[in-house]
């Protein structure tokens, strides 16, 4: 079975395609055979190095890879889902040692999948179940009520793009930043209210609400710099483990998604509101396996709009 992994840490050249044992389902789970996995930054530094210690427990290759959607190709006993072999589906993946995304098989808890949604190609729904439960994750910590106010950074990336929809689906109104380039983007996302990104950003949020925003999801990974745009007892979520010093009685949240692997109505709930079409799911490009150290370095370029997916 082929995948992409890594023996050495490195730069984006150290990813090669490898062979790695099949797998079967066992009970509770499915074997997915995987035709797409999406490129997120987390992918990096399972790469890089920067999950060296997490990793040390686990021999080489590392295969990165928390976005799959395929094809169920086996069904374990007692699996839940009433799963077929054909059935298209998306699912996380967390991965551990060289049980990662980008391989061409996969074997997961029965609960972590759900089907593909309905009209969307696989490498769309690729794109959809880390960055998705990610959002959703979010704006469960937040807990903001309706008509109260949040605001988004990096709001025309993946995370930023389903944090805006599933808070206007749950009649949040929305201020976003966005660069001159993306405001039409951001708009068409949803955003009421979209101002220009950039460390300033704070102050541009206070001019449209002088008091705070209710609550602030910073997928821009801009800390301290955005703090000031929440309101003395709002909240305020981190997606890189970021906690804000004590300050005006503002809660801060730190998100991480792994607490939701597993969480088949959550996950099922974001195929639902796709059909819906309350999500949007954007691809920017695909690349075939021996081109995965290419998508890594465009990601880490910035810039995407939209995710890379490696097709299999």
């Amino acid at each position: 079975m082929r995948a992409i992994g890594v023996t050495n840490y490195g730069p984006p050249e150290v990813l090669k395609v490898i062979d790695l044992p099949e797998v079967h389902a066992g009970p509770g789970q499915v074997r997915i055979r995987v035709l797409a996995a999406t490129v997120n930054p987390t992918d990096m530094s399972v790469r890089n190095g920067s999950r060296a210690e997490m990793q040390k427990s686990d021999p080489p290759p590392y295969v990165p890879g928390m976005d799959i959607a395929g094809v169920i190709d086996e069904v374990g006993a007692g699996a839940l889902g009433a799963f077929l072999v054909g059935d298209s589906v998306m699912a996380m993946v967390i991965p551990k040692g060289s049980h990662g995304g980008y391989r061409q098989q996969i074997a997961l808890n029965s609960r972590s999948v759900v089907r593909a949604p309905a009209g969307a190609t696989l490498v769309e729904a690729a794109t959809l179940p880390m960055n998705g439960l990610t959002a959703r994750q979010t704006l469960d910590l937040l807990a903001l009520k309706p008509a109260q106010i949040l605001a988004v950074t990096g709001a025309a990336g993946a995370y930023g793009g389903y944090v805006i929809q599933l808070a206007k689906a749950g009649g949040l109104t929305v201020i976003a930043d966005a660069s001159d380039s993306d405001r039409s983007l951001v708009s068409a996302l949803g955003a009421d209210i979209v101002v220009q990104r950039g460390d300033d950003v704070a102050t541009r949020i206070r001019a449209h609400f002088p008091n705070g925003v209710d609550g602030l999801a910073d997928g821009a990974v801009q800390k301290e710099l955005v703090i000031p745009a929440v309101r003395d007892g709002g909240a305020f979520a981190s997606v890189r483990g970021f906690k804000g010093e004590s300050q005006r009685g503002i809660r801060f949240e730190t998100v991480s998604v792994r607490i939701y692997d597993g969480d088949f109505e959550k996950l099922d709930q974001l195929r639902r509101m796709v059909e819906e079409g309350k999500i949007t799911l954007r691809v920017a490009e695909t690349y075939p396996p021996e081109r995965a150290a290419e998508a890594h370095r465009r990601l880490e370029a910035g810039g995407t709009r939209g995710r890379l997916v490696i097709q299999f």
